[in-house]
């Protein structure tokens, strides 16, 4: 499931700076979480951009989730 949702999240050197996009269109990933930080619910941001699908929200969860997640490497 998570790996369905994250074919949605695209990334294109030739827009919005390369940064990860939603579906090819120009609203990045940070948008969206900026929008949820904000306090805005995932209904409130569907009804501002209609084009986008609850999907796209969970999609834009999920790959936050991941970027999160990275190694840590202890120093002896």
């Amino acid at each position: 499931m998570a790996t369905d949702l994250l074919k949605r999240i695209t990334v294109n050197s030739d827009q919005c700076g390369g940064k990860p996009c939603i579906r090819n269109m120009r609203i990045r990933v940070k948008d969206v979480l900026d929008m949820l930080a904000s306090g805005m619910t995932n209904q409130q941001i569907l009804e501002d951009f209609p084009y986008l699908e609850e999907q796209d929200i969970k999609a834009v969860l999920s790959y936050a989730a991941r970027q999160s997640d990275h190694p840590v490497l202890n120093v002896a």
